[in-house]
């Protein structure tokens, strides 16, 4: 045991307060706990996440859920090699009160700091489940980002295309409360869909008429918008087939232009190690299943991590953490906060919605 590192990894970029402690010893890499505090009952009278309720709701709460995070790993604070925590991108008031929760507790136990890429946890999660060797593709699909990532190194990550305006996420989100089928959205429309029919409401697929690998789901959007109101009663509320079929037929576009999408990239780029999964609507069931039968199609090893490490985590901080701590990287108490932290700064700058700026 005396050979063992231990990484505390904090994450709070969106509406999930977590921390996980990682243990790495003769035989692997160990989740010693994985505590998420959700925040999805503050949001869902809002129809999304709320900035300023979730920057409150993560300041109340760090302090509770790092303590149960070591509780549940049997582990005190001075048995740390190193505290792991997400500097960005994210909503601006979660990840500073992360930074300053992991800060404080560096600065009183004399503790090593890793200023960890949110990103680039999601995108080393398949590592951590699956053991995936270098290079592969990554397919992230949240809230709040779309991206493809071919992961060459711990460090070394390609952008090959993403979403120019709505993450998927964000969409599911937005057509769930235009459908007035509750939050968060993913979940809700993907079960009002279970009953649709996908093919009675023509919709568009947008982007595949262009070469390349971006996406764009605003105009998807826009179409159940206008669709949703010519089905609307006069009191507002929708037969249930019609919410159905709505839902249905949205959650089969986006899984065809993210397949199709993911076909391309894939086609494109040989000699991968293996194609992976992740983020939030990576647990959609449709979606989940045609990317899989898409890999096999193209005899690639294809990873989904679990769901509990799909989504936002600290497990996937303490591993990024843990690898750039074995790589000699240690960070100075005054990193920044970062809303938008783009893990390949090589690439040219998307857009986000409207004029909000460069996406991460």
């Amino acid at each position: 045991m005396a050979d063992a590192i231990r990484i505390l990894g904090i994450e709070t970029s969106c509406d999930d307060t977590a921390a996980a402690v990682l243990e790495e010893r003769e035989g692997g890499v160990h989740i010693l706990s994985n505590v998420v505090d959700s925040q999805d009952k503050l949001h869902q009278d809002f129809g999304g996440v709320v900035p300023e309720i979730a920057a409150r709701a993560h300041a109340e709460r760090i302090d509770l859920v790092i303590e149960r995070a070591m509780t549940d790993a049997g582990c005190d604070f001075m048995g740390l090699d190193a505290i792991a925590v997400t500097a960005g991108p994210g909503l601006i008031g979660g990840v500073l009160s992360g930074s300053m929760a992991a800060k404080g507790l560096a600065f009183a136990l004399g503790k090593p700091i890793l200023a960890v890429n949110h990103l680039a946890g999601h995108a080393l999660t398949p590592r951590l489940t699956d053991g995936l060797e270098f290079s592969y593709l990554l397919l992230l699909v949240s809230g709040g980002h779309c991206q493809f990532l071919r992961v060459e190194s711990a460090q070394q990550f390609h952008r090959l295309g993403g979403t120019i305006d709505d993450a998927p996420g964000e969409a599911f989100d937005k057509v769930a409360r235009l459908l007035g089928l509750g939050q968060p959205g993913g979940p809700a429309v993907e079960k009002a869909a279970k009953s649709g029919v996908s093919e009675r409401f023509e919709l568009p697929r947008p982007m595949l008429d262009r070469p390349g690998y971006d996406l764009s789901f605003s105009g998807l959007k826009t179409a159940i918008l206008r669709l949703a109101q010519s089905c609307q009663r006069a009191d507002g509320s929708f037969a249930e087939q019609d919410r159905a079929d709505l839902a249905a037929g949205f959650q089969r576009a986006v899984a065809d232009v993210l397949v199709e999408k993911t076909s391309r990239v894939l086609g494109d780029h040989p000699n991968l190690a293996g194609f992976a999964v992740a983020g939030g609507v990576a647990a959609n069931t449709e979606l989940r299943g045609r990317l899989t039968d898409l890999a096999a199609q193209k005899d690639l090893r294809f990873v989904a991590p679990p769901l509990a490490l799909c989504t936002d985590n600290g497990a996937m901080i303490a591993y990024a953490g843990l690898l750039a701590y074995k790589e000699g990287e240690r960070h100075l108490l005054d990193f920044p906060a970062r809303p938008r932290w783009p893990l390949d700064a090589a690439a040219a700058p998307m857009l986000g919605s409207g004029k909000r700026g460069a996406k991460a």
